[in-house]
């Protein structure tokens, strides 16, 4: 078992090879319990997988996420832990991406993340040219990857000045990167959604459906009170106590309320759970016919913590002007990302900059942002956000949807999110993002794209 260095503090090159990468070899009979497993994982924490061997032949490999996520369901731990290791495996038939160690870093990177989303976090298994198997950690392919990335990026800045061919491999280099950054961040953003949906879902679900029942009793039990009230109206002393103690009629007057309340809470998370699922469109990586409204709509309930400044109480106020407009074909999951950065960098351009001293007086005096929306021509849809912040200075403005290029401090900003929606909206959708912005005024992100994608 090698030591896990991190990727990134390695003396990579641009020709380096999985082989120069810190790899596990961590070997497991399948004749031995499942038990076996699971203390080897908890030996070694960062240990993505372990390799499976019979006579000490290699016969397969399991990651520790599908490990555990199996081992996680009812009856698995009793089915599995105390046979041979042969039952799981032959049971879950688990995928293996097998690379050789001589394939190039970037190369490997290329073919890991042609895997189907469900894999693609997996860990790889690295075949020496003795024949033997080791495994890498996919994040840590990543690492080296973006180091790699970095150093071409070094190399290609220094020959830009010579050449303007080398310009134009620059410019497609971060354009790829971008992109390459883009998917991972929409990957792990689907990931995390899909956990949190389903965990919240779950529970709420079994709330609501119970209310319902607990309202129903509640109100039948009242009612038999007050038949008692009626045909019993002087009851013993104590009980008259009992009833002067707990406060009978305040109580049923709000006993209700509070359950009623209740319920408008469950349906409020199932709100927000539709929300998550609407701006991620976990089941539609490919183009849908949607109701633009509906993705804004979800964005900004997402938003909505961010709406209030929690240092000097200004809540920024969202006025929605939105046109008839007909369901738009698109990439959903990518067209709310573009939507989530340009509502994003509206929020942070108010909270960051904003002085109501600085604005003209034709201004409102409170932070505020105006969506609209507007069908033009019967073929394309335009949606404006706009803020009223300080502005940006016109020298900026021709920067702003250029890779890496932000105004923020250092930590606040990527500079990728305005590069990734301009890529979105004018790559993917063949539409266009232009923004106005004066200074003291504030700024407006004009999104045209058409209601029809070509095929």
């Amino acid at each position: 078992m090698h030591s896990m260095t991190c990727a990134n503090e390695l003396n990579l090159q641009l020709e380096s090879t999985l082989k120069d990468l810190p790899l596990w070899s961590v070997y497991v009979e399948v004749k031995n319990p499942v038990n076996d497993l699971t203390t080897i994982f908890k030996q070694e924490p960062l240990l993505p997988g372990i390799i499976l061997t019979k006579n000490q032949e290699y016969v397969g490999m399991i990651s520790r996420q599908r490990f555990f996520e199996h081992m996680s369901r009812p009856y698995s731990l009793s089915l599995f832990a105390t046979r041979p290791i042969e039952n799981l495996i032959n049971f879950l038939q688990p995928e293996v991406c097998v690379i050789s160690e001589e394939t190039p870093i970037v190369e490997a990177t290329q073919l890991a993340l042609q895997r189907v989303p469900q894999l693609v976090y997996e860990p790889i298994l690295v075949k020496t040219k003795s024949g033997k198997y080791q495994l890498i950690d996919f994040h840590q392919l990543l690492l080296a990857y973006s180091q790699i990335n970095v150093l071409t990026l070094a190399q290609l800045e220094q020959v830009e000045e010579q050449s303007k061919i080398t310009e134009a491999g620059f410019r497609t280099l971060k354009h790829n990167y971008t992109k390459f950054v883009q998917n991972e961040k929409m990957a792990a953003l689907e990931q995390l959604v899909a956990g949190i949906a389903h965990e919240i879902n779950n529970p709420v679900s079994f709330i609501a459906g119970n209310i319902v029942y607990a309202i129903a009793y509640s109100q039948d039990l009242l009612d038999l009170v007050s038949l008692y009230q009626k045909y019993y109206p002087e009851p013993v002393a104590e009980i008259q106590n009992a009833i002067a103690d707990i406060e009978l009629e305040f109580l049923k007057a709000d006993f209700l309320q509070l359950l009623n309340s209740m319920k408008a809470g469950t349906e409020r998370i199932h709100e927000i759970v539709l929300a998550l699922r609407n701006f991620s469109r976990l089941d539609e990586s490919e183009r849908k016919i949607v109701d633009i409204h509906e993705g804004i709509d979800s964005t900004l309930l997402l938003l909505q913590s961010r709406l209030k400044n929690q240092q000097t109480g200004q809540i920024i106020t969202v006025i929605k002007e939105y046109d008839q407009l007909p369901l738009v074909e698109c990439y959903p999951g990518l067209l709310n990302q573009a939507f989530m950065n340009i509502l994003a960098n509206a929020i942070d351009a108010i909270f960051n900059n904003y002085d109501c001293s600085s604005l003209p007086a034709s201004s409102p005096k409170y932070p505020l942002i105006r969506i609209r929306t507007e069908l033009i021509d019967d073929k394309h849809i335009i949606i404006r956000i706009a803020d009223n912040g300080l502005g940006i200075p016109k020298n900026i403005q021709k920067r702003l949807f250029d890779p890496f290029f932000t105004t923020k401090s250092v930590g606040k900003g990527t500079g990728l999110g305005l590069s990734i929606s301009y890529q979105i909206i004018v790559d993917k959708h063949g539409g266009q993002l232009q923004c106005i912005s004066v200074v003291g005024e504030g700024t407006e992100f004009i999104i045209k794209i058409p209601v029809q994608l070509d095929s």
